[in-house]
């Protein structure tokens, strides 16, 4: 039997005796409390302005590997199918979150989540079709691709981690859709301003792979990608937007983002 449906939404007695003192309880639902726990427990703000995980810690913890998991078979009983568009925006957002770390838990150690390779021809763990909501069975990708894109909002990408140092910072609480608008609003600002999003070059600015990746989502075209940088940039960076630089090139660190 799939370990994780062991653990899923009728947790087991000796399951539950592993989780943390107040998770237990939760576990057998989709409390965001219990992932802002695990977020709390094991993300750090790096020096770098980067969130790291403390992967090896949380692999090293059989309770909060369980807690996850059983948040994440919690979720995918939980269906958005209802929900206003924010509360769905939050919820898989949150099950691509947790979902990504749980992947990259089962394999770690490695250094880029590119390493997971369910498959010989695998770019990645993204196209496993390792979730299942109201009868469907997802993949990471299917759920950022099929379901989270076509919604319309490309705030998305700031809502969305993929383990990597170039994403968009993992955030240290779920996203609930009651605080939504603010909480992508803050997590583009950081982004934004952040060299990882936006480098400024003697020959233009190096922009994030995303920019390139979606450019159908930020409007197609350079300029509307410009545009957006420059609704949420800091003074410094909208000075220099402001002269309306070339886009000099694109990067993208695959790189694990685990704490150093």
């Amino acid at each position: 039997m799939d370990r994780r449906r062991m653990i899923g939404l009728g947790v087991s007695a000796g399951v539950a005796s592993l989780l943390p003192a107040g998770v237990a309880a939760q576990a057998s639902s989709a409390d965001p409390q219990v992932f802002d726990r695990l977020l709390a427990r094991h993300v750090r703000a790096g020096r770098d302005g980067i969130k790291r995980v403390d992967y090896r810690a949380w692999r090293a913890s059989p309770a909060d590997r369980a807690a996850l998991a059983a948040y994440v078979e919690a979720l995918q009983g939980a269906s958005p199918a209802a929900r206003s568009p924010a509360d769905q925006i939050a919820y898989w957002s949150n099950l691509y979150n947790a979902e990504t770390l749980r992947v990259v838990l089962d394999a770690y150690p490695v250094k880029s989540i590119l390493a997971i390779r369910p498959t010989l021809v695998s770019f990645g763990p993204w196209k496993a079709k390792t979730l299942r909501v109201d009868g469907r069975r997802l993949s990471l990708h299917e759920v950022e691709h099929e379901i989270l894109r076509p919604m319309g909002d490309p705030m998305i990408h700031y809502a969305l981690n993929c383990a990597s140092i170039s994403c968009p910072n993992l955030p240290p609480r779920a996203w609930r859709g009651a605080t939504l608008a603010a909480d992508l609003d803050q997590a583009a600002r950081t982004c934004v301003n952040h060299p990882r999003a936006a480098q400024v070059t003697a020959k233009g600015l190096i922009l994030s792979s995303i920019y390139k990746w979606y450019a159908e989502d930020f409007g197609a075209d350079d300029a509307a990608v410009l545009n957006h940088l420059n609704r949420y940039a800091a003074p410094p960076l909208r000075a220099v937007l402001g002269r309306r630089p070339a886009i000099a090139g694109y990067a993208y660190d695959w790189n694990l983002n685990g704490v150093a």
